[in-house]
């Protein structure tokens, strides 16, 4: 007869064999598992060692550019804008140091700027445009039409363009009372500010800072857009600069891109924060005012970081 004792013995001595296989078998496993995670490990540094390698290269390289394009900027477009009359447009958003700098190459091209505007965060405000519109009808110059669309920023770029762009040659200009009336308008409603006495120009820079925030991102970005949409129908060039991240579908940049008739009227630089970026504005409204187009910067969508332009 099987005791109690023997069940127990006979159940120690599985649970005894059980516990040794597990041991045996982990080592023999282990070692092989073991040695392919430590070869992956060092594929895996090796490679992020050469991916910070390249980083650091690109970086180097890209800050060498800077540095050139910020060297040889004044060099570069000096005498390629002689007596062109600019307009120069900045959004709410704008950084100063960007204006500043463009418009130390704008007077080193031989530009003169004879106006410069700001537009306030009402223009782009969906809240205000049935506004907007309203006071742009009623501002218009005797003889001037504003476009038939649902868009405010192309509505509002139509008087704008009745009072501030003019032919190269001078003709076409708007009557300076009624002119000043419009721009006066449009300050009181809120809509822009205007830096000392504006006089019409023939060609047009909007500056605008990065991807629009704050709500209405879309819409306001699309104001923009089409401000420099309608204004190009006026105007001998039209340029669109913004920093970092306005290439974007809540940028002004990416807005115009992303449009075939808008990207193929007007010129766009996706990286105003740099000196090459900078200088691309300069030298794409020159190309515009050749009758070219182009998209500048450092984004995907850009076709070069600066525009080429013939000699002679």
């Amino acid at each position: 007869m099987i005791s109690m004792r023997y069940h127990i013995v006979s159940l120690a001595a599985v649970f005894l064999a059980l516990a040794l296989g597990i041991v045996l078998g982990a080592t023999k496993i282990s070692s092989p598992l073991l040695s392919g995670l430590q070869s992956d490990n060092q594929s895996l540094t090796s490679q992020q060692q050469e991916l910070s390698s390249t980083n650091t290269d690109l970086t180097n390289r890209v800050t060498g550019d800077e540095k050139f394009a910020g060297a040889i900027g004044q060099l570069a477009v000096r005498g390629t804008l002689p007596k062109t009359n600019v307009v120069l447009i900045t959004t709410a958003d704008a950084d100063p140091a960007d204006r500043d700098a463009v418009l130390s190459l704008l007077n080193r091209a031989g530009a003169t700027v004879t106006a410069q505007i700001q537009v306030t965060k009402d223009f782009t405000d969906p809240a205000r445009a049935d506004e907007l519109r309203s006071l742009a009808a009623k501002s218009l110059p005797t003889g001037a039409t504003l476009p038939e669309v649902p868009q405010v920023g192309a509505v509002a770029g139509g008087l704008l363009g009745s009072v501030i762009v003019v032919k190269p040659d001078g003709s076409g200009a708007p009557n300076p009372d009624q002119a000043a009336a419009a721009l006066a308008a449009l300050t009181s409603g809120g809509f822009i500010s205007v830096s000392g006495t504006p006089a019409p120009g023939s060609s047009v820079i909007i500056l605008t800072g990065g991807a629009v925030t704050g709500g209405s991102e879309a819409d306001r970005a699309a104001a923009i857009a089409d401000l420099a949409s309608q204004l190009k129908k006026s105007a001998t060039g039209v340029l669109v600069a913004g920093r970092a991240g306005t290439e974007g579908g809540t940028g002004a940049v990416g807005v115009i891109r992303a449009d075939t008739a808008a990207s193929a009227a007007v010129t766009t630089v996706d990286n105003l924060d740099t000196p090459s970026g900078r200088l691309a504005a300069v030298l794409g409204l020159v190309e515009q005012n050749g009758g070219g187009v182009g998209r500048y910067g450092l984004a995907a969508t850009a076709q070069a970081q600066v525009p080429t332009l013939a000699a002679g």
